[in-house]
């Protein structure tokens, strides 16, 4: 899992907005699995496997927790014109992708935004995966939360790293990148200061290059 690290202001929401195809870039050369690669919107950065989850989560709070899970991917039921959502098929494949990020059968037929900050992460991660994205794009996902909730949040990613699928943890707290991080990239004032496996430094020594301090 790469951890991209930066204060505020050192670049890092305009490199992930580039490689969720949301911003395109002045040069440079994107690779996924090795292969030279365009994204020029959000739809070819889905083809590709990239799925981004941003700090707002782009959730609709009013909605219950399945509809915002097939939110833009509705499966329906009937035939041409007389197509419709097939809320059953959803809620039973809302409660088997979500049982293990800690949202069960009841809180799926709830409004989203009835849910805690750990649970509705859990949503967004599980909606990820299960639509098989391979490479998985965290903006501040512990931002503004508490320690149990931080804890919950870190469980979701490690439960989506033991599943194979690549992890871009983007953050500004190194607490949190220090202890679930293989690899880490620092930005500031947006540059990249190095990539750093976890083994050539401290916490300490990370949070200084964080500060330009090196």
């Amino acid at each position: 899992m790469v951890c991209l690290l930066g204060d505020n202001g050192a670049g890092k929401s305009t490199l992930i907005h580039i490689l969720s195809g949301v911003e395109k870039p002045d040069l440079g050369t994107i690779r996924v699995s090795g292969i030279d690669v365009k994204i020029g919107s959000p739809a070819q950065a889905r083809d590709r496997g990239i799925a981004t989850v941003f700090q707002d989560l782009a959730l609709v709070p009013m909605m219950p927790v399945y509809r915002n899970f097939f939110l833009g991917r509705e499966p329906t039921i009937g035939w041409g014109p007389f197509q419709r959502f097939n809320s059953k098929a959803a809620i039973a494949m809302a409660e088997e992708a979500l049982r293990d990020f800690g949202v069960g059968a009841t809180a799926v037929r709830l409004p989203i935004g009835a849910l805690s900050s750990g649970q509705r992460q859990g949503v967004a991660v599980g909606r990820a995966l299960y639509f098989g994205s391979r490479i998985l794009i965290l903006d501040e996902p512990t931002s503004a939360l508490g320690v149990r909730q931080v804890e919950v949040v870190l469980g979701h990613i490690r439960r989506a790293k033991e599943a194979g699928v690549g992890i871009i943890l983007v953050t500004h707290n190194v607490q949190h990148a220090y202890a679930i991080g293989d690899k880490f990239v620092v930005l500031f004032l947006g540059r990249q200061v190095g990539t750093f496996d976890k083994s050539d430094l401290t916490e300490a020594q990370l949070t200084r290059m964080m500060a330009g301090i090196i």
